[in-house]
């Protein structure tokens, strides 16, 4: 029996051709929360950005891909942050080398160190204002949660080897969200496991991007969504429609929850 649902947000939830939630995904979700199924979303998005949902309720929320958890929309249960040494790094990196834009994500506030046409269209795709700038002197021992670095990937392998203790995960092909090593959405799911008490065989997760494989992987059941990537269909254990056609409809209709 599921009694914990987990979504994704952009691609799964909302749509990108839109920017909103399927008037469909909208009425499920309400429905499954009144016969008594948690639900949560579990996105890469700070939750001062979480801002494309309407007014719509969830039980908790996996932020920053796993490294922030609320239960409700305060109450914190967990939080990992990224070592100092690895900031400090990347930090001397951005000096060195030709510099990239980030945004550099703490608890309260996120902060870019130089704007680009790519850094404002992610503010465009998170519908957010652009935030301040910082020297990048600023972060050095700054408690940091997420670095949503720009570089391509053909430089991944190049700045992560300056930063042991992360991993890097893409939803978007420009950027990249750096995070604690060992942390992701599967690990979110934990949390909340263990904080309402019902084991991972009675969860289901939604997603369609890169950083949702290990999520799809750890959940009861994961489904991937229509439009997501190959890779990410391969970890899913079933593959539902687009975002746009109805997909988070038809997959819990599927496993008989409407």
């Amino acid at each position: 029996m599921v009694k914990a649902i987990f979504f994704d947000i952009d691609g799964t939830l909302v749509s990108f051709n839109t920017h909103r939630i399927p008037d469909s995904a909208r009425k499920a979700i309400e429905t499954i929360r009144k016969k008594g199924v948690k639900v949560f979303i579990a996105t890469g998005r700070h939750f001062s950005v979480i801002n494309n949902l309407d007014d719509m309720e969830f039980d908790g929320y996996i932020t920053m891909n796993g490294c922030y958890c609320l239960q409700g929309t305060d109450n914190v249960i967990f939080k990992k942050s990224i070592d100092p040494s690895d900031v400090n790094h990347f930090i001397d990196y951005l000096q060195q080398e030709r510099e990239f834009p980030c945004l550099f994500v703490e608890e309260n506030r996120l902060a870019y160190n130089y704007i680009d046409e790519e850094a404002k269209f992610l503010m465009t795709l998170l519908k957010q204002d652009l935030p301040q700038i910082e020297e990048l002197d600023y972060y050095r021992d700054k408690e940091l949660f997420q670095l949503t670095a720009f570089f391509k990937d053909s430089q991944e392998e190049e700045v992560m080897n300056l930063l042991p203790n992360c991993s890097a995960m893409r939803w978007y092909p420009t950027f990249a969200d750096v995070i604690a090593k060992g942390v992701d959405k599967g690990v979110g799911i934990d949390q909340f496991c263990n904080y309402f008490g019902f084991s991972l065989d009675e969860t289901m997760a939604f997603g369609d991007g890169g950083n949702d494989i290990e999520m799809l992987r750890h959940a009861g059941i994961g489904v991937a969504m229509g439009n997501a990537k190959d890779d990410v269909k391969q970890t899913a254990d079933y593959v539902t429609d687009s975002v746009d056609n109805d997909g988070v409809l038809k997959a819990l209709q599927h496993f008989g929850l409407i």
